[in-house]
Order: C-alpha cells, then sequence, then structure tokens
C-alpha cells in the first residue's frame, strides 16, 4: 500500500502544470516495489522497451534492448530505464494506484530506472508531466526555468539541450518526489547507487488529435460534406480570406457534433503507447465458468496499463478499452462508473454486479480479450 504524505488538493491548485515542486518524504517508509535483479530481468524481454545510458564526457550514449550482459558497462555512468513497469510486474500496480489522482485518461506509464554512480541524463526537457519518485539511493536533481533552449549540438530530433541554470538543485532519498510540468528543462545524476521512479502523465497533441479524426472519418466513411459558395473572386488565381474561413468553419462544424469528436478522444485517450501484457486466454468463459470461479473466491483483475474509460455527457452507453468500444444496451451510469473506475473486483463486488446479465457478458468479454484475468 503506497500512500501520498501532501495535501492533493494544493498540489493541483497551485503546482500541477504550473510549477515544479520538490515534495520530501512524500511516501512516508518508502519501499521499492521492485528489485534491481527484477528490473534487470524486465529487460531482457524482446517485448519490453528498455535501454541503458551511458555517460561520457560532454554527451551520452543511448543502447536500445533488450540487455542480457551489464559486464561491459562497468561500475559506474551509466543507468538502465525499463519503460511500462507497470504492464509486465504486476506489483508495481499499488504504487501507480497512488497517483490515480489524476485521471486515467493522463497516464503514461511507470518508468523504472536502475543508476549507478554518475549516471544520469543530460539537460532535456519533456513534453508531459513527470514525477520522479526516488527509491534506495540517491540522485541529484537540478531544474531550470521555462525558456527557449538551443538543442545541444543543434540536433532537433532530441530532447537534450544546452544547460541551464538551475532554480531547483536537491537531493532526493527513498520517499523524495520532484514534480515536473511540461517545459521546464532538468537534469538528474546518480550520487551513490539508486533505483527511481518515473510515473509520466501525457495529453494529446493538436497533430494526434487531427490524426484521430481523420482516421475516424476515413474508418466511417464520414465527413462528406463538401464546401459550397455564392460568390467567386475576380481573379483566377486568388482564394479571398472569405472562402478560407468558411471553409474553416466546415471543418469546426464536423468537430463541435459528438458522434465524431466523443469516438475520437476515448478510443485516443483510451490506447497505451507501450505493449500491454496480454493473457492468453484459455478458451471461451461462460456465465455459468465466471459465476462458480467467483463463488470459489477468485477476483478479477484488469491487467496493467489497461485504460478503461468513460466519457461524460456520452451519447452512448459504452466504454473505451484499448482503442476498442464496448458498448451495453442498458446499464445504470453508477455502474458504469465503477466498472471504468476500479482495476480489481473482490469475488463479493463481482457477484453483485453479475447478478445484471450485461455485467456479466462484459466481465466474460475482457476475460475473453485477455483484458483481464482470474486471479
Amino acid at each position: 500500500m503506497y500512500t501520498l504524505n501532501f495535501d492533493l488538493q494544493d498540489f493541483l491548485n497551485h503546482y500541477w502544470q504550473k510549477q515544479p515542486l520538490v515534495i520530501k518524504a512524500a511516501f512516508k517508509d518508502f519501499n521499492d516495489p521492485i528489485s534491481a535483479d527484477e528490473l534487470a530481468g524486465l529487460a531482457c524481454e524482446e517485448e519490453i522497451a528498455s535501454r541503458i545510458i551511458l555517460t561520457k564526457p560532454d554527451n551520452w550514449e543511448i543502447i536500445q534492448g533488450p540487455i542480457e550482459d551489464y559486464a561491459p558497462f562497468g561500475e559506474d555512468n551509466w543507468q538502465l530505464l525499463v519503460q511500462a513497469v507497470n504492464h509486465w510486474y504486476p506489483d508495481a500496480q499499488p504504487l501507480v494506484e497512488a497517483f490515480r489522482f489524476i485521471p486515467d485518461w493522463r497516464f503514461d506509464d511507470l518508468m523504472v530506472s536502475f543508476a549507478t554512480p554518475g549516471g544520469g541524463v543530460g539537460p532535456h526537457i519533456d513534453n508531459y508531466d513527470v514525477f520522479l519518485l526516488q527509491g534506495e539511493g540517491k540522485r541529484r536533481w537540478k531544474v531550470g526555468p521555462q525558456g527557449t533552449y538551443s538543442p545541444r549540438g543543434g540536433d532537433t530530433h532530441t530532447a537534450l539541450i544546452d544547460d541551464f541554470e538551475p532554480m531547483i538543485d536537491v537531493v532526493l532519498e527513498a520517499g523524495d518526489m520532484l514534480y515536473i510540468p511540461p517545459g521546464f528543462p532538468h537534469r538528474g545524476e546518480t550520487l551513490e547507487t539508486a533505483l527511481s521512479y518515473s510515473i509520466g502523465f501525457r495529453a494529446p497533441s493538436q497533430q494526434e488529435l487531427i490524426s484521430g479524426i481523420a482516421d475516424h472519418l476515413i474508418d466511417t466513411n464520414s465527413g462528406n460534406k463538401r464546401f459550397t459558395s455564392n460568390q467567386e473572386p475576380n481573379s483566377p488565381g486568388l482564394l479571398p480570406t472569405a472562402q478560407q474561413t468558411q471553409m474553416l468553419a466546415l471543418l469546426s462544424e464536423l468537430l463541435t457534433q459528438p458522434e465524431h469528436y466523443q469516438q475520437v478522444l476515448g478510443q485516443l485517450l483510451s490506447q497505451n503507447r507501450f505493449e500491454l501484457d496480454i493473457c492468453d486466454p484459455d478458451g471461451q468463459h461462460t456465465n455459468d465458468e465466471l459465476i462458480e470461479a467467483l463463488q470459489d473466491g477468485a477476483t478479477i483483475q484488469r491487467i496493467g496499463g489497461l485504460k478503461v474509460i468513460r466519457l461524460e455527457d456520452d451519447n452512448q452507453l459504452r466504454l473505451f478499452i484499448n482503442g476498442e468500444i464496448y458498448r451495453f444496451d442498458s446499464i445504470e451510469l453508477s455502474i458504469l462508473d465503477t466498472l471504468a473506475n476500479q482495476f480489481s473486483f473482490d469475488n463479493d463486488t463481482a457477484l453483485a454486479l453479475c447478478k445484471q446479465t450485461t455485467v456479466a457478458d462484459y466481465f466474460i468479454w475482457l476475460l475473453d480479450q485477455g483484458y483481464a484475468y482470474l486471479a
């Protein structure tokens, strides 16, 4: 059980997406949910995103995983980063749960790093919110103000920048945490062998939203209304300002129709950037088998990282799950909220919910898709 040790409402009011914040003892008596050896084991797997960052004089080298041999890296000046640990390591889920005061649709992943003395990431800027939580060991972090910074070596394809003048310079120990909103430059340096946790939250860009809308219109063969006008310019090579505005109004009209934008948002924001550890279903489940398992004490557990999202004021009764749509013929909104909010369902709760056939069918679908399992 992980419980945050600070005023969440004050944080949301004054710091979230506004200012960096150092939170000493954010978790009291913090215990690492994963060991260095277990993290190294995950980095051996082909389907899990991992990398080694080597600290070199005035530079950093990235070695993409899987990583099986650490001997060449020596005893200092490197760190291992493993993405989406919460997808593959169930014991990490309770730590993720502590951060669900931020909505699930924003949550990106739990990245865990093991770093040797001198290991770290150079000065860089992220385009997402991140909580940097310290486990065992110590790391020093510097954070600079927002501003205009030159990409390191003129390379615009990397997040690395030239150095900055810090406004925060702090050493984090076990349980300490640093929050950094998008756009603030920062860099970390390991003082003694350390485990660290990066809890990231990401919002969609204009590019991603427009791309999602376009894909939806193509898939549904909709958005076919064409531009019309009752007056044309005298000059054949001219596109008048009025017609430019009218064309954009045609697009704006489309984006205000819930039947289009709600599905796009639900599917886009319920998808994960990283691969999920989909369960291999053991055949098709039946209602009787589900009820019998629950009566025997089983619980229904969603797989790590699965996003289940409900849209407020949705024009349909549905949930968005990993980019897919699950529709209900009829269901109370309070129950729909429960299905979206709860990560696991104990046997008593699940049995009570399964009295409604629509909910039992939903649980069976989750199990058959490999999005949940009986624990």
